[in-house]
């Protein structure tokens, strides 16, 4: 197995090169991309596009972009003003740029218009998930919205009052990494959400974030490990980084987990780029059969006995 490090430039894509070469395990490629978005939708993308056909010629299948890929807004209104829906000019670009890439995406966190937007002024927080045929085949809107009020680490946001929770989970999508089970950002605390994906099916977890600075210097590896080693999953975890604006910052640190909770790649704190990931689903199948914990697992009543007491 291989995990590189790429921060963009020239000698690193080089470098990426002659790794690649080295590897002679036919594995698929994912491609986990770090990003800096700001209230600017042009230059969002034009970073964006630069990393997928970087991803692209060095062997990535799919190619995974952070919450927020689209933008970051300074304000509850600039946020909603630069909405769109599915069918908008963002996302028609990506699936365009999937389509001539020959790349499945992972759209980790866009600024979705809701159904009602004409009445009500809300966004969903939407993970797109589509094909290299540029075909939109799932799309999970966020279920667990951040709320957070921490004065003594100076993080205050409330996504509730512009956004709306998603009504449901998503099954995982067959892509041609594995099975991907759809999560984002703050979805990643609530571990029945991973848990449930699991026994659905899923071999991968992806949380595309935009961790604040404060709660990932505390939280955020060790979060992505755990929801790692409790499913046995690969989780593959875009990000933002660095100043977004004058309001606000990210964490980074995109990051790559194997099913044994060892952190495969690590995209760093300070700069946009990206880390290539070998995914073998044999790791998952031998993880699994090596130590069966969900074969151990109680029915469901059992976890609930307490509550009956």
């Amino acid at each position: 197995m291989f995990t590189i490090r790429c921060i963009l430039g020239s000698a690193w894509r080089h470098g990426i090169k002659l790794q690649n070469r080295m590897s002679t395990v036919p594995h698929s490629v994912a491609a986990v991309c770090q990003v800096t978005a700001t209230p600017d939708k042009e230059t969002n993308f034009c970073a964006c596009k630069q990393l997928m056909e970087d991803a692209k010629e060095q062997g990535a299948s799919m190619v995974f972009l952070p919450e927020g890929f689209d933008y970051i807004g300074s304000s509850r209104e600039e946020t909603l003003s630069l909405s769109e829906t599915l069918t908008g000019d963002t996302i028609s670009r990506y699936t365009q740029l999937a389509r001539k890439l020959e790349v499945w995406l992972s759209l980790g966190g866009f600024h979705e218009r809701g159904h009602d937007w004409e009445t009500d002024r809300r966004i969903y927080n939407s993970h797109i998930i589509i094909n290299d045929k540029g075909d939109i085949v799932s799309v999970y809107r966020k279920s667990h919205l951040f709320d957070v009020e921490l004065p003594e680490k100076g993080v205050s946001l409330k996504e509730s009052a512009f956004t709306i929770p998603g009504p449901s989970l998503v099954s995982p999508v067959q892509t041609p990494i594995g099975k991907v089970g759809l999560g984002i950002c703050y979805d990643l605390r609530f571990p029945d959400l991973s848990q449930a994906l699991q026994r659905h099916g899923a071999e991968i977890l992806t949380y595309p974030s935009a961790f604040t600075v404060a709660t990932g210097a505390a939280h955020w590896e060790v979060l992505l490990r755990a929801r790692a080693i409790e499913t046995q999953c690969y989780v593959v975890a875009a990000a933002q980084v660095g100043r977004h604006h004058e309001k606000r910052s990210s964490y980074g640190h995109a990051l790559a987990v194997d099913p044994w909770g060892e952190v495969l790649g690590d995209c760093g704190g300070e700069k946009p780029g990206m880390v290539l990931v070998e995914i073998d689903l044999d790791k998952v199948s031998s993880t699994r059969r090596n130590m069966p914990v969900q074969q151990h697992r109680r029915d469901t009543g059992f976890y609930q006995s307490l509550e009956k007491t």
